[in-house]
Order: C-alpha cells, then structure tokens, then sequence
C-alpha cells in the first residue's frame, strides 16, 4: 500500500517572535529538507498564501522574492511559483543561523510546556537511532 504525501502547508506562530516573513522562508527550507516540497512543486500564489493566513501580500512576496534571489524558487509569469530545479544549497553563514533558530525555537517551545534541554536531547537521540533499528 502507498502512502500518500501530504500537501505542505504554511503555518505561523504569531507568539515565536520570529517574523512572519522569515516563518515563511524557514518553512520552504524546511519542506524541502524533510521532503514534503520537492522540485517543480507549485506553491501557493502571494495573494492565495496571504488570504490563507490573513497577512498582507508584501509579506508573502519578500520570501517569495529572497527564496527566489538565493535560488530556491522560481516565478514563471502567468504559471506560478515552484520550487527551483537548481541545487539547493544556503551559504554556510544562512544554514547556521538557520540551525540556531531551530534549536532556539525548540528549546523555548519544550522549556513552556516543562521540559529540560536534557529532555530534548534523549528525543533527538532516540529519533535519530529510530531509523537505525529499523533496518
């Protein structure tokens, strides 16, 4: 039996403190890393994407237009905005501060709901062996 993929969707947390635009670009990275998006995937228009989670259009197309500008999408006129055949990959200085506001988004969202960091790290290390006994 396939398992159907699910189709990605935007969701913004308005309490993170991490702007909507920058949600917005992590979450693009984020679909593509964990294969949720993948080359020539059709996203959203900025006027659809902006209706769905009641923020003005700019927002939108400021990710769309750095996401763009650093080779992840790309805008054909009349046909959308997909994901770039290009290879995908941030600079070193990007991908860092990338990793660093997942680990802080993270830690902050375990530490609200009363776990330790120490918690968080058993998690991680059990999710990575996971696959590992699988095989």
């Amino acid at each position: 039996m396939s398992l159907a993929r699910q189709p990605f969707r935007f969701r913004l947390d308005l309490h993170s403190g991490v702007p909507v635009y920058r949600q917005l670009i992590d979450q693009v990275w984020g679909g593509i890393a964990s294969g949720s998006l993948n080359v020539g995937d059709q996203l959203p228009t900025v006027r659809q994407l902006a209706v769905d989670l009641s923020i003005n259009p700019n927002t939108v197309a400021r990710s769309y237009r750095e996401l763009e500008l650093g080779g992840v999408l790309e805008t054909h006129q009349g046909t959308g905005t997909f994901i770039s055949g290009q290879k995908i990959r941030g600079g070193d200085e990007e991908r860092s501060r990338q990793l660093a506001q997942i680990v802080a988004d993270s830690v902050a969202r375990a530490g609200a709901i009363g776990f330790t960091v120490e918690n968080l790290i058993e998690e991680l290390r059990e999710l990575v062996a996971a696959p590992a006994r699988r095989r």
